[in-house]
């Protein structure tokens, strides 16, 4: 039997739950303010680390249109991109940086160089400062990206 009228052409109408915002865990969001904290005191013991070694410390957590510098260093005539790495070990740290990561510092390092008149003059270089638990931590001047080989 079909039916007519107007309720032969109305659709069936869908009852959906509404949208729950998702909220991270207590123990995640813990964790990941722990890591922040971690991470700024890695980068304030690495500057004082550059320090030592002569440095002059120019900023911190500079913010390019190519990405984020940790810290920006210089000595003498050479501008250091320096980027900070904490993990377990210092093996780890040290092989922590990737290409697309060497290549947004390298792009980040040009754009400060170019804003900055004073810093003209100046040869940039890609740094990182390695540091684990209970070590001393390592400058390595000069790196490049872990899995590229020297060009």
């Amino acid at each position: 039997m079909s039916r007519k009228g107007p309720e032969a052409r109305v659709p069936p109408t869908r009852v959906r739950a509404p949208k729950v915002p998702r909220t991270k865990r207590g123990w995640r969001v813990a964790l990941g303010a722990v890591s922040h904290r971690l991470g700024h005191r890695s980068e304030w013991l690495a500057a004082a680390w550059l320090m030592v070694r002569g440095y002059q410390v120019l900023g911190f957590r500079l913010k390019t249109r190519a990405g984020e510098i940790d810290i920006l260093a210089r000595r003498g005539k050479v501008l250091a991109v320096v980027e900070v790495k904490r993990r377990a070990t210092l093996e780890a740290a040290l092989a922590a940086l990737g290409p697309d990561q060497y290549d947004r510092l390298l792009a980040a390092g040009r754009s400060v160089l170019r804003q900055r008149p004073s810093l003209a003059g100046h040869v940039l270089r890609i740094d990182m400062v390695a540091l684990a638990p209970g070590r001393f931590p390592r400058h390595r001047r000069g790196v490049v990206a872990f899995g590229r080989g020297a060009a």
